[in-house]
């Protein structure tokens, strides 16, 4: 019998069923949205993944395709400095983009490397290119230092060398800091550890213009590297990081906290022991200021030429950085002379014709009674100005009745150590508050035109004695002065203005000016070439060309001249009827030969020199002279040498040695057997078997001269050697009693030289020589106007070649103008004294020929009529004849002089574009 259940009970079971269905229902509803969920996620993700892989493999790909290639590093070469030498290999100057100095890596001391590991990467030694711990850990400390700030720094040494050398940027982001590390890993596979180290050190810039551990090491310690202590190594090392906030001399503190924190890290490392790190810390941080080399005072005209010379040969680059190594034919103590007697001259025109133009400025309150912390805090805020030169002082006038004045000592940066003739104030320390009275002369100068008053800055030169100073001013007259050699046409000084720091146009080489009657000698040699003689005779009388008049400077009259006379005194007409008889064309075609110029008008008044030349070109075409009608190319520099010593390039002066001559065949086996002998005696003498008794005494051999070294002149003939001595024979009578005899006053040795003024008194002009030396010496005002009525280069340009020539010549022996063959001297009586000169071979001494006047058929084209003006007063507009060349100095007229004569030109008249005297 079955039993049914109750009714009730039969509900709530099926209840209850229903329930769990239902819960089962749900729990696989929700277990079938969840892997849903998780799978559309998986998915998500997987596509995320996916696509991020391929993003970050496209970024690795392009960041991988733009980077450099690393092999360049195999070869390293960092730019370094060139260096420039005088004659003498004394340090002139140094050319430099970056200021380095290269120290190879065994060269670098070991505690120098450690210092920079320590500070920079601790585990340089064992990772691939990167720290991953040390970027993990600069991440971490960015996340907490907020933004706005520059993320901390996590790069090697060698990720740093990447940067430096390979990518040239510091910009921060992401992809500059993958190239970085791609590249790092790239430059471990490439180069070893110590060359990575070695381009490092040399490369990173340490501040202060320094490029590099040795150049650091100069700078900041004024010492070679292998001269550092720990503590000097260890401030180095601590400088990469930011060389502005570690600088010594703005930070000290800062500087000596992260020195000591290198110390701690050295110590960290193994580098130093604890002891040897705290004793280094204990050091107090002492720099020594270094004071860059070059330009050597007074080398900076020299040294700049060079450097312009260098950059049109190798470009700039190689210039700045190539480390070339440059020897120049720069003689130093010369150049130094040669620049302070130029100022010296250049001052001296300056007072007797310009006066005192009163003071730089005026600072008020300031009197005898000033506290002097007052004035000197007032005075230390003033600029020098542009031309004021070391030797002296800007200073404020203290008491104007009594003259006082004072100054801040070393108030204008000196580039050298002071001269102890310099002054009683020249051992006193920079910034040091100075006093003194200025001299009387100067006090009554200043009172002609603008008498000094309280609180009047001006510019003063401490005297050596008496506790005085010199008032003075910055000249408005410029100058230049050029030695060279006459053999090889090296120059030895070159000074080419007042002041480098005012401005740095070369007077020497890039201002064109008129030589004036400076040119005559190459007229006159011209003429000697086509075998006219010293004693011919030419007309001293007026003449007149179409609308051109011209005139001698003392306006008289010679009549019959002959052309020593006549050069000794620079007559005007005198060389227009030589050029005329000549031709223009011969005259044009020997300045162009000389390099005197590069064209010239085929016009009379080039004759007396109108046209336009550099001082440096006619310094060479003088050394012609000297050297006997050879051409003379001037060089300033002997020889050019890279980083590794080879040369590069290297000056010819056309003189070289000849090697010996063979034996004559006419000598035959004789000769082949003594010199067969002779060889088996010598090296029987180096054989060590052979007893020193055994070996047979060598006879001395006689040379004969055809067996002496020659030497070979391989420079190009521009005149006859007799020519050549023709000229430089008139041209010692120019200096004995002629227009040069300023010039020649107190020089016991031969010279020959000649005198140059052109039109208007623009230019004044000395130019001479002895068998070795050639000196010119030019003044004037940069935009052209007259120097003053009979101020000519024997009164002005000749007293400074004469002290330049003086400092040139001492020690030198004493020299005669060698004799060439064909020639001979003869003392005569030219009609206006007893003179001495050359003639050649068939030329009858005191003798003149009859020739021709062919002056009278000329037209205006010979005489250049048509660009003449009307008068001397006209000229100073004019510019230079039609077809001269034209440069920096313009103006009309050629050469006059009158050094040591008194006579005074009539007003009036024409003098005609050409020379004066």
């Amino acid at each position: 019998m079955t039993s049914t259940p109750p009714s009730g009970e039969t509900g709530s079971s099926s209840v209850q069923n229903t329930q769990t269905a239902q819960r089962a229902g749900g729990r696989g509803l929700r277990r079938r949205t969840l892997r849903k969920i998780l799978g559309a996620t998986a998915a998500v993700v997987l596509a995320g993944g996916l696509g991020g892989g391929i993003a970050l493999w496209g970024q690795y790909q392009g960041i991988i395709a733009d980077l450099p290639t690393v092999e360049g590093l195999r070869s390293y070469q960092p730019p370094v400095m060139s260096r420039l030498y005088a004659q003498d290999d004394q340090l002139v100057a140094e050319l430099a983009n970056e200021r380095r100095i290269f120290v190879p890596y065994n060269a670098i001391p070991d505690r120098v490397k450690n210092a920079f590991i320590a500070a920079e990467d601790q585990k340089f030694w064992t990772h691939n290119g990167v720290d991953p711990a040390a970027i993990l850990r600069a991440g971490l400390t960015d996340l907490t230092r907020g933004k706005g700030r520059r993320p901390i720094g996590a790069s090697t040494i060698t990720q740093q060398v990447a940067r430096i050398m390979l990518l040239g940027t510091n910009a921060v982001s992401f992809r500059r800091k993958a190239k970085e590390a791609f590249l790092a890993m790239r430059v471990e596979q490439v180069l070893p550890k110590e060359k990575i180290l070695e381009i490092y050190l040399n490369e990173i810039y340490l501040g202060n213009g320094a490029y590099g551990i040795g150049a650091a090491a100069q700078t900041y310690f004024n010492k070679p590297l292998d001269q550092l202590d720990d503590a000097e190594a260890a401030f180095l090392g601590a400088l990469p990081k930011s060389p502005t906030n570690y600088n010594p001399e703005r930070f000290p503190d800062a500087a000596r906290g992260r020195r000591n924190w290198v110390l701690e890290r050295m110590a960290d490392i193994g580098a130093l022991t604890p002891e040897a790190a705290r004793t280094a810390a204990a050091e107090p941080l002492n720099t020594r200021a270094f004071v860059r080399p070059g330009p050597a005072p007074g080398s900076e005209w020299f040294a700049e030429q060079v450097r312009r010379e260098l950059i049109d040969r190798y470009g700039q680059d190689m210039t700045m950085q190539g480390g070339l190594d440059v020897h120049t034919s720069l003689d130093l103590p010369l150049q130094r002379a040669a620049q302070g007697i130029l100022r010296q001259g250049l001052l001296a025109y300056d007072r007797a014709h310009r006066g005192w133009q009163g003071a730089v400025k005026t600072l008020p309150g300031i009197g005898p009674d000033t506290p002097q912390a007052d004035w000197t805090k007032a005075l230390a805020a003033q600029e020098p100005p542009a031309g004021i030169v070391d030797q002296w002082r800007l200073a404020v006038v203290l008491d104007a009745a009594k003259g006082r004045v004072g100054w801040l000592e070393n108030s204008v940066v000196r580039r050298a150590p002071p001269s102890p003739t310099a002054g009683t104030d020249a051992a006193a320390p920079a910034g040091a508050a100075q006093e003194a009275l200025l001299l009387a002369r100067d006090l009554t100068w200043a009172r002609r035109s603008h008498p000094l008053h309280n609180g009047d800055v001006v510019m003063v030169e401490p005297q050596a004695t008496g506790g005085r100073a010199a008032l003075m001013q910055v000249p408005l007259v410029e100058g230049a002065v050029v030695t060279l050699d006459a053999h090889t046409g090296r120059v030895l000084a070159l000074v080419g203005g007042w002041s480098f720091q005012a401005s740095q146009f070369n007077r020497a080489t890039q201002a064109l000016r008129q030589p004036g009657s400076s040119f005559k000698p190459f007229v006159y040699l011209t003429a000697m070439e086509q075998g006219i003689s010293p004693s011919q005779e030419f007309e001293d009388s007026p003449v007149s060309y179409g609308t051109w008049h011209p005139n001698n400077y003392e306006k008289d009259f010679w009549g019959p001249t002959t052309l020593h006379d006549a050069l000794r005194e620079s007559r005007n007409l005198v060389t227009i009827r030589l050029a005329a008889h000549i031709g223009m064309k011969a005259v044009s075609d020997m300045a162009i030969k000389l390099g005197l110029v590069d064209t010239m008008p085929q016009v009379l008044p080039a004759a007396l020199g109108a046209v336009e030349t550099t001082v440096l070109k006619e310094a060479a075409a003088y050394a012609t002279l000297a050297s006997g009608g050879r051409r003379i190319t001037p060089t300033l520099i002997d020889d050019v040498q890279d980083r590794q010593g080879r040369v590069l390039w290297r000056a010819s002066s056309g003189l070289t040695l000849a090697a010996l001559p063979e034996p004559s065949d006419v000598q035959g086996d004789e000769a082949a057997s003594a010199d067969k002998a002779q060889a088996d005696a010598a090296a029987a003498a180096v054989s060590p078997v052979i007893a020193p008794a055994a070996v047979p005494s060598a006879q001395p051999t006689l040379l004969s001269p055809e067996s002496l070294p020659m030497v070979r002149d391989d420079r190009p003939r521009v005149a006859t050697e007799q020519s050549a001595f023709q000229v430089t024979t008139m041209l010692q009578d120019v200096i004995r009693r002629g227009t040069g005899v300023l010039a020649g006053q107190g020089i016991d040795v031969p010279v020959a030289g000649k005198t140059g003024t052109s039109q208007n008194f623009n230019d004044a002009w000395f130019a001479g020589y002895t068998p070795d030396t050639v000196t010119v010496v030019w003044i004037g005002f940069d935009t052209p106007q007259s120097l003053g009525r009979n101020e000519t280069g024997g009164a002005i340009a000749g007293p400074i070649w004469n002290k330049v020539m003086k400092v040139a010549l001492t020690g030198q022996p004493r020299l005669d103008f060698p004799v060439p063959p064909g020639i001979m001297l003869v003392r005569y009586d030219t009609g206006r004294g007893v003179a001495v000169d050359a003639f050649k071979d068939g030329q009858i001494p005191g003798e003149s020929l009859y020739l021709a006047d062919g002056s009278r058929e000329l037209t205006a084209a010979d005489t250049g009529a048509e660009n003449m003006p009307d008068s001397e007063s006209d000229m100073a507009a004019t510019g230079t004849l039609s077809g001269a060349p034209s440069g920096a100095s313009e103006g009309a007229g050629g050469g006059a002089e009158g050094a040591g004569h008194p006579a005074q030109p009539a007003s009036g008249g024409d003098i005609g574009m050409g020379g004066l005297y």
